[in-house]
């Protein structure tokens, strides 16, 4: 649908507390820096000024409109293999992500 979230909302659809969504959003970051996916958690933003919380590491906070676009052109369904909560563990073990603020390449895969 090409939209955004606010952290408000996303709590609300997923009923959980806005103080623990960094936390349950970390482990879909870590795998998308390790993997180089588009990073999907850039599509959740603050109500008062549209962009990413301090933990988001996807883009710098001048190209968060970049990194929107490039979730939103990425073919997501050509992507056959949904990750398993398994492998979202191991992401976050391998790559803590939350508030680290790294570029892409310095993931070792």
């Amino acid at each position: 649908m090409r939209v955004t979230l606010t952290y408000g909302r996303l709590a609300q659809l997923i009923g959980g507390m806005l103080p623990a969504l960094g936390d349950w959003m970390e482990p879909i970051q870590s795998y998308c820096i390790i993997n180089k996916l588009p990073p999907l958690t850039v599509l959740v933003v603050s109500k008062v000024n549209g962009m990413p919380g301090s933990g988001f590491a996807g883009a710098d906070d001048d190209d968060v409109a970049g990194a929107q676009a490039r979730v939103f052109g990425y073919d997501w369904f050509a992507t056959k293999h949904v990750p398993t909560a398994a492998e979202l563990a191991d992401a976050v073990k391998r790559y803590p992500s939350n508030g680290i603020a790294a570029p892409v390449s310095d993931v070792e895969a």
